[in-house]
């Protein structure tokens, strides 16, 4: 099922499955922002990462003495969520645990992603309650894609290429990236990545080691812009401790702009999935939301 938000500028479009976010829209350009997902690179939208987000060591994980077994990124984008409320410019989903969850992440919970759809912004914010008898620990993020170039009139009148954008902080950084190993797991090293900069050229060779992990940033808003036309896409992320950029590097025409709480499980931990670095604890009963947003401009 397709739940559709629209107002006077823009549209957007939502799946049950994983709750994603599939389209959005302009009325005014017909500029589609979202990633169409084509699966010769990537075949999804914006998926929601819960209970973890990156990957486990070897996919697996351990809590006391049971060892449980879940892929990169978890389970919610590959599950149905009931809509609970939709209006023309809000769509409420929720995932609640069951005997399938539990055989992956032994916690009963319920996950809630409200979208808001205001002016030219799109609010997405994350719920988490933990509804069972013990403490719940978890990781949740999002993931974002944009069409880069942006499919519509302008990109074709403007003929725009991938490397005719560039990522813009929203202030001057001087950061390094965390380093993955070909596992897909961090290393206690950084690279270093920016010097006093709020701008990072496009290119394909810059995603050739994988995704680009950001840690504690001054910014807490990063643009996708071109110098050829104004439309631009703003991911807002204020309070979240990590920042995800990625693409494929073979020549994909897409970004990702990812806010996260939480990772990839460091290259040397053995450790109990409760003692997981950066990792989030829920008590009985509590709950946990935190609210990124994608604003278009034109």
């Amino acid at each position: 099922m397709c739940v559709r938000l629209e107002n006077e500028n823009f549209k957007a479009e939502l799946s049950e499955s994983g709750a994603e976010l599939t389209s959005l829209k302009s009325k005014n350009t017909d500029n589609e922002y979202i990633w169409t997902a084509n699966s010769s690179y990537w075949g999804r939208h914006a998926p929601i990462l819960f209970p973890i987000v990156g990957k486990v060591k070897d996919n697996k994980y351990r809590i006391a003495d049971k060892v449980y077994n879940l892929s990169q990124h978890g389970f919610a984008r590959d599950m149905e969520f009931e809509v609970e409320d939709n209006a023309s410019d809000r769509a409420v989903f929720k995932l609640v645990w069951n005997d399938e969850t539990l055989e992956k992440y032994p916690y009963k919970f319920e996950l809630r992603v409200i979208y808001v759809l205001k002016d030219s912004t799109v609010d997405v914010t994350y719920n988490v309650k933990n509804v069972d008898d013990k403490d719940i620990f978890f990781s949740i993020g999002a993931h974002p894609g944009f069409n880069c170039p942006v499919i519509g009139k302008q990109s074709e009148n403007d003929e725009l290429q991938f490397e005719d954008y560039y990522i813009e902080f929203e202030k001057r950084e001087t950061t390094g990236v965390v380093k993955l190993n070909s596992s897909n797991l961090l290393s206690r090293n950084t690279s270093p990545f920016l010097y006093a900069s709020n701008i990072l050229n496009l290119s394909e060779k810059l995603f050739k080691q994988g995704a680009l992990i950001l840690k504690d940033l001054d910014s807490t808003s990063i643009s996708l812009k071109n110098d050829k036309n104004t439309t631009s896409v703003t991911v807002s992320f204020e309070g979240f401790p990590y920042v995800g950029l990625w693409s494929k590097p073979e020549g994909a025409p897409f970004v990702c702009i990812e806010p996260w709480f939480g990772h990839a499980d460091y290259e040397d931990f053995n450790g109990d999935f409760r003692e997981k670095e950066d990792g989030l604890k829920l008590e009985v009963g509590k709950e946990f939301e935190c609210t990124y947003s994608i604003t278009i401009g034109e």
